[in-house]
């Protein structure tokens, strides 16, 4: 098992301050300039690729540890979580990635773990920010001006543009060594 150094950049924020909005038009933008864009998204809730009745479901349930479903167009590995109750940890979600057919991982949450991450911030949710006490904070994304110290970047959370070219910017400096 080797390591590899890639580009991975993150957004934070409570939910409902539109993070995935923002990420959305972030992808499109850099797709749209070429760049080849991992996602990986922290998820709160209990989710399922798949549905009751179908036969990979079923053998899921019956107790297979890793399910694989392909097709033509896409395959998803599904693979039971040892420790339940317990997060993912990020660097090994980000080692299951096929590096060689991307040039960044843009990351939604994970907002514990230490890795540079753009804060989507909005002080009409009420909710507090999180760069104040966040040293992988490297970027604020707003909707107001802020008052932050000099070495933090606000960048207009509605232009997804502004956030891609800070990302491009920055590649060198937020790649990440990770297993592979």
């Amino acid at each position: 098992m080797g390591e590899t150094m890639i580009p991975v950049v993150g957004f934070v924020a409570p939910s409902g301050t539109g993070k995935t909005t923002l990420v959305l038009q972030v992808v499109a933008a850099l797709d749209g300039r070429g760049l080849r864009v991992g996602y990986l998204k922290h998820a709160h809730h209990r989710f399922d690729l798949d549905v009751p009745g179908k036969d990979s479901y079923e053998v899921r349930e019956a107790g297979a540890q890793q399910t694989l479903l392909a097709s033509k167009a896409r395959w998803a590995l599904q693979v039971r979580n040892p420790v339940q109750g317990e997060d993912p940890d990020l660097h090994r979600m980000l080692s299951r990635f096929e590096f060689e057919r991307l040039d960044l991982i843009l990351v939604e949450g994970f907002k514990h773990a230490d890795y540079p991450k753009i804060e989507v911030y909005r002080p009409a949710t009420g909710q507090a920010p999180l760069y104040p006490d966040d040293p992988g904070i490297i970027a604020v994304a707003t909707d107001v001006a802020l008052a932050v110290e000099s070495s933090l970047v606000v960048l207009p959370l509605n232009s997804p543009e502004a956030v891609a070219d800070f990302i491009l910017t920055r590649l060198d400096a937020v790649r990440l060594r990770v297993a592979c």
